[in-house]
């Protein structure tokens, strides 16, 4: 058995019951692009979100008959790693003017370099200003 790592693509999928308030976050406040999206198939509409030129993303669907989509613990998180904090801080003001502002984290230590955020589910995304390699 080889350790290669044969995936092609990678996707993170989670429903909700507020798809556009959802997409509106991740898309205008983030600034993640639409990659792909898809209406009433079986009942389910989705869009998915990303960096287009990387192999994977977030996909957001809801269901025509809804879903309870309970939020997740305080401590499951999206972290997105950012160059440097101007730019962490430009997000998160654009973020805060949309309605959405800082949190505490469960664990304090995303918040030595980190903006915790609530997206319109109560699920947590990270702002981090250091590079993933510089942890």
């Amino acid at each position: 058995m080889t350790n290669a790592f044969p995936y092609t693509q990678i996707r993170i999928a989670r429903p909700t019951n507020q798809l556009e308030k959802v997409v509106d976050f991740y898309k205008n406040g983030l600034g993640l692009t639409e990659v792909g999206s898809f209406t009433n198939h079986e009942g389910y509409s989705g869009v998915m979100l990303g960096l287009p030129t990387e192999a994977y993303h977030l996909e957001f669907t809801q269901h025509k008959n809804g879903d309870p989509c309970p939020a997740p613990t305080k401590d499951h998180l999206l972290v997105f790693y950012l160059s440097n904090q101007e730019e962490r801080d430009l997000i998160a003001q654009r973020l805060f003017k949309m309605g959405y502002g800082e949190v505490e984290p469960e664990n304090p230590y995303w918040k030595k370099h980190g903006i915790t955020i609530e997206d319109p589910d109560q699920c947590r995304i990270v702002l981090m200003e250091l590079p993933y390699h510089e942890l």
